[in-house]
């Protein structure tokens, strides 16, 4: 794959064989050259486990101490007052049956679903599309909930709901390009601390199998996490 000029010049600035500290790793990417819109900065764990086995598959959230640097979509499967409590506190939609056809019919325009208990069952029928996206609600995740107005506040605000995917790989945004160095240190080390709490007693052997960070588009840096 061809890569851009902008790219190559990143990738000169990078060393791919050293494992960066975050600190190093922070110094470097806000020293890559910028582009025409604020970067995210993204993390990606790669974990020994095995998310076939239930209490293996790693599913959390985390709110990061800095923020992420915008405002998550957010929308709620509820009816009636729940509905216009969630709409209320800033959930792009809130709605029943029809809300649950429009996303069958393909839309996820969005960032977050919550889904009251009420209405896990329709809900539920929506994992072919909600699922493959990682959007799907979750008791686990807190995305499944009575309190509405609170849960669209925090998500709204960068709660972010993480989970391994089926290789066993984490992704997670951390900050924009922009974040003062310290404050990307600071959403990185507590993303890196909450991925170490997460690791499931039946995980044997090296459990952090290897960890990096990168911009949208920027080269990857490894990271130096045991």
């Amino acid at each position: 794959m061809k890569r851009s000029k902008r790219y190559q010049e990143s990738a000169k600035r990078v060393d791919a064989a050293k494992s960066y500290t975050v600190d190093e790793a922070v110094e470097a990417i806000k020293g890559l050259p910028s582009t025409k819109f604020d970067e995210t900065v993204e993390i990606v764990f790669h974990l020994g486990v095995d998310p076939k086995k239930p209490d293996q598959a790693i599913r959390g959230t985390i709110s990061l101490p800095k923020g992420i640097g915008r405002s998550l979509r957010v929308v709620v499967f509820a009816e009636g007052e729940l509905a216009a409590k969630a709409k209320a506190a800033g959930a792009e939609e809130a709605g029943g049956q029809e809300l649950i056809d429009r996303v069958n019919g393909g839309w996820t325009d969005f960032d977050v679903a919550i889904a009251v208990p009420a209405m896990m069952r329709q809900v539920g029928r929506l994992g072919r599309v909600l699922g493959p996206k990682g959007l799907m609600p979750s008791p686990k995740s807190g995305t499944v909930t009575d309190d509405v107005e609170n849960a669209v506040r925090e998500f709204r605000a960068g709660k972010l709901e993480y989970r391994a995917d089926a290789g066993g790989n984490v992704h997670a945004p951390v900050g924009k390009k922009s974040f003062a160095p310290e404050d990307l240190k600071a959403n990185i080390e507590a993303m890196i601390e909450r991925i170490r709490q997460a690791k499931p007693a039946s995980a044997k052997g090296r459990y952090i199998l290897g960890a990096a960070l990168s911009t949208t588009m920027g080269p990857g840096l490894r990271l130096a996490v045991s």
